[in-house]
């Protein structure tokens, strides 16, 4: 198996940037004090980043899987998570099916 030294060092930088974010919030937790705007703000940032990864492969797919999404977020919200993935592929499935 050959690596490629390019693909190597990008791997290795993402890693390195990775880690640095991860030392440097803790370290910015333990020297300030994280009142509850920022604690906030903080726990926003994981359904922040979820967004920012879903909402263009949402938008920039067909008509089916926009609204298979939909209905996945409608069933997330009265479901378990893994009914509401099951309901999410039923229905890219069958309006693939119907819009095709």
């Amino acid at each position: 198996m050959r690596v490629d030294p390019v693909a190597l060092l990008t791997f290795l930088g993402m890693l390195a940037v990775t880690y640095g974010a991860r030392i440097g919030g803790y370290w910015f937790v333990q020297r300030f004090t994280v009142g509850p705007r920022l604690k906030a703000g903080l726990e926003a940032v994981p359904l922040a980043v979820l967004t920012a990864i879903i909402a263009p492969i949402v938008l920039a797919t067909g008509p089916a899987e926009s609204l298979a999404a939909l209905a996945t977020l409608l069933l997330a919200w009265r479901l378990p998570v893994l009914a509401a993935v099951l309901g999410g592929i039923l229905t890219v499935v069958l309006l693939r099916a119907v819009l095709t």
